[in-house]
């Protein structure tokens, strides 16, 4: 597995692999890898000849007071699982490479961006697909694989592709769990024992909602709040929202009907977690 840190290098190896007919796949991370981003990266492998994860902690879709500083990294430890998963090379730039002095290009997928976490993370989506599309332009690839826990910038990027005309498949690899139903997340770490046991009250919710929909209850009201007080009946837990809609404008929904979202955002003590699920399928 080859490591790079220069765009230069990085686009000159792409170019080199297309040159000789070769398919490339993307797993765009931050790092500090977990079994969730593994899962990308063995998919990733299986379609295509050549894979490529990217690692950048990038600083655009930051806002203030967020976690920029404290995002957990290990570029060892990282380099090694990625290596142990069959990947060809791990593009590892920096800031300061990525944003060159004078940088004012951005994406913004405008609908898309609003609600759910765009509400509360102003200008989050916008660095995401602005750093997505570089890293697309820079690796070239063929396919690129995401997770679906961050459904809303699934959607986004699968947006962006499809107006740009980008000649990229983006492929969704399903949420990879704990043992208890917590979606995997670097995030994860930052979790006091205390914390982690009232995080599981993620998916809980998420499972009771999907029974009463099995049950017949079609009410979008009834079904977000028995959510949220699932939810808040454990500790140290602050709701930021609930979103019961359509998965593919992400529009709400006052019942459920046809194809149907839940996806939640709850900070669990100092730690902002999401997770979603197809109610209706």
């Amino acid at each position: 597995m080859e490591t790079i840190n220069s765009i230069s290098n990085m686009t000159e190896l792409s170019a080199n692999w297309r040159r000789e007919g070769l398919s490339i796949a993307l797993v765009p991370t931050m790092g500090y890898f977990h079994e969730g981003h593994l899962a990308l990266m063995r998919m990733a492998r299986t379609e295509a000849d050549r894979v490529v994860v990217s690692l950048f902690v990038n600083p655009s879709q930051f806002g203030p007071g967020e976690d920029l500083e404290r995002y957990p990294r290990d570029l060892e430890r990282d380099a090694r699982l990625a290596r142990d998963q069959g990947v060809d090379c791990l593009f590892c730039p920096s800031a300061e490479e990525m944003y060159l002095p004078g940088f004012q290009t951005w994406i913004s997928v405008e609908r898309l961006s609003q609600g759910l976490c765009g509400a509360s993370r102003p200008g989050h989506f916008r660095g995401v697909a602005t750093v997505v599309a570089k890293l697309f332009n820079i690796t070239c690839p063929d396919i690129a694989v995401f997770g679906q826990k961050d459904f809303q910038q699934l959607r986004i990027i699968q947006r962006m592709v499809k107006d740009l005309n980008m000649p990229i498949d983006i492929m969704a690899h399903p949420i990879v769990r704990e043992p208890d139903g917590l979606a995997m997340s670097s995030r994860n770490s930052y979790l006091s024992k205390e914390e982690r046991r009232s995080a599981v009250s993620l998916y809980q919710a998420l499972m009771r909602a999907k029974e009463m929909v099995a049950d017949g209850i079609r009410s979008g009201q009834d079904i977000i709040q028995a959510v949220r007080e699932h939810i808040l009946s454990y500790a140290n837990t602050e709701i930021d929202y609930i979103f019961l809609g359509d998965p593919e404008e992400l529009k709400e929904y006052r019942e459920v009907h046809g194809k149907t979202l839940l996806a939640l955002a709850v900070w669990v003590g100092e730690t902002r977690l999401i997770d979603n699920m197809l109610l209706v399928q």
